[in-house]
């Protein structure tokens, strides 16, 4: 199961074994061909866990702006289901976790991992979201960082953010860096023209540890091994 999972080839992986790097079920492995049931063992390399179910599928797609966070859209207009078209038709059954509006771009997660989605999506787990946002008006990080981490009203109540930083200054616009749990609608744009500081763009560069990076938009990639675990990790899977 190590060596489907890509963790190593096999003879890597009874090194890895013997070197009681290797847990299952919380339990550290030094038992060569120690046999398993993928759809219900846990199992861990280093800590970090490695899903082995073969139908699964996790992959991070760079929403183009303009696009619908949706499967299908009724009115026509191009949507992230479009991009997955062939997946979809060969069998997959993927979903998107959570949602991105149409005028934002970025990092969008797709899977067919139920449980995960459903977690990632709930705030109780407080998943961040990293956001990049080009505001107008000249931002004094002193004022406007205080006011969003302390919290504003909202119409459907009070929001804040994790962190904020100012990237760049000039011209009458700012770049600023807005890290948040909230999974609100354009809660981003609410909060930024709450404090006088309309967004002109947005794109959203990670959700938890998961990295947009330089991907381009409209491309998907799979998520590595390791990105999945601290999906699972940060979902209390």
């Amino acid at each position: 199961m190590l060596a489907k999972a890509g963790v190593a080839s096999r003879r890597a992986a009874e090194e890895m074994i013997d070197s009681g790097r290797i847990e299952v079920d919380g339990v550290i492995v030094r038992e060569q061909g120690l046999r398993i049931d993928p759809e219900t063992a846990v199992i861990r390399v280093d800590g970090v866990r490695v899903v082995v179910r073969d139908e699964q599928v996790y992959l991070a797609l760079n929403k183009p702006k303009g696009w619908q966070s949706t499967m299908s859209d009724e009115m026509g207009r191009p949507c992230v289901g479009d991009i997955v078209a062939e997946r979809v038709t060969a069998g997959q059954r993927l979903f998107h976790v959570g949602r991105l509006d149409a005028d934002t771009e970025g990092l969008l997660l797709l899977t067919n991992d139920g449980e995960l989605a459903h977690r990632l999506m709930h705030p109780s787990y407080e998943v961040s979201k990293t956001y990049l946002a080009t505001v107008n008006g000249e931002v004094d990080y002193r004022v406007v960082g205080k006011q969003l981490r302390d919290g504003i009203e909202l119409e459907d109540g009070p929001a804040k953010v994790d962190k904020f930083v100012v990237l760049e200054v000039g011209n009458g616009k700012s770049l600023v860096k807005v890290v948040l749990h909230e999974g609100r609608k354009h809660i981003v744009r609410r909060l930024l023209a709450g404090v006088g500081h309309p967004v002109t763009a947005l794109v959203r560069t990670h959700i938890g540890s998961i990295a947009l990076g330089d991907q381009r938009p409209g491309t998907l990639r799979a998520l590595g091994r390791d990105e999945i675990g601290k999906l699972y990790e940060a979902v209390s899977l």
